[in-house]
């Protein structure tokens, strides 16, 4: 019997990568606000192009969910300001604007 583990390692790598992206969202919120969103949009495109280039299926998995998760994190950095604005989240007093 064989085992076949690019799978699981996508499973777990994924879960890794998004759980890396919430604290990204929170302190990008906190030390600069939504106007950092373009970050997001450009690792976004280029995480999404590599996947594309890339032959080997494990990377490209990757690389693209790096992407989708770079695009979510877009709309999360709004919502992450919303959470601020209830207080949910502390604000950031030094930041201006």
């Amino acid at each position: 019997m064989e085992f076949y583990f690019t799978g699981i390692i996508i499973g777990i790598a994924t879960f890794f990568i998004i759980g890396l992206f919430h604290p990204l969202v929170i302190k990008g919120e906190y030390y600069f606000g939504v106007k950092v969103w373009w970050v997001f949009a450009l690792a976004g495109i280029i995480a999404t192009t590599a996947s594309l280039l890339v032959a080997n299926i494990l990377w490209s998995t990757l690389l693209a969910v790096v992407g989708a998760s770079s695009f979510w994190s877009i709309k999360e950095l709004f919502d992450q300001r919303e959470r601020v604005r209830k207080g949910w989240f502390p604000k950031n007093p030094n930041r201006k604007g």
